[in-house]
């Protein structure tokens, strides 16, 4: 389980943003992951749990996750298409001279602060 390791650098960055801002307790961090990014959000979610009680500034901090639809385009017949759905062949044309758009991201969004 890789989550775990993912929430690490997750807490990380987070608090090294905190410190560097001055701030002293987070109350949510927002996450956008992709469809296919390989991260499990509900186990991403059971870690994140676990880890933020080891933290002062984060023991009540929330994660919220935005899923990106996975988008994929085709460079046969120039179109769009959901990546989850249909694969690497391309539901308009049929071909498979296709590449991963958009999907697989994992980036913290925000991180809304306690005043």
């Amino acid at each position: 389980m890789h989550e775990l390791g993912v929430v690490f650098h997750i807490i990380d960055e987070v608090e090294l943003v905190a410190v560097t801002n001055h701030v002293r307790t987070i109350s949510r961090v927002v996450l956008e992951l992709g469809e296919v990014s390989t991260v499990i959000p509900s186990y991403l979610t059971d870690c994140w749990m676990w880890a933020r009680a080891k933290h002062d500034m984060l023991k009540d901090c929330d994660l919220d996750i935005e899923t990106i639809q996975a988008l994929s385009y085709c460079d046969d017949c120039k179109k769009t298409y959901p990546t989850v759905r249909y694969g690497k062949t391309c539901p308009g044309c049929g071909g498979s001279n296709t590449w991963l758009e958009r999907g697989s991201e994992f980036m913290i969004k925000e991180i809304e602060v306690e005043e």
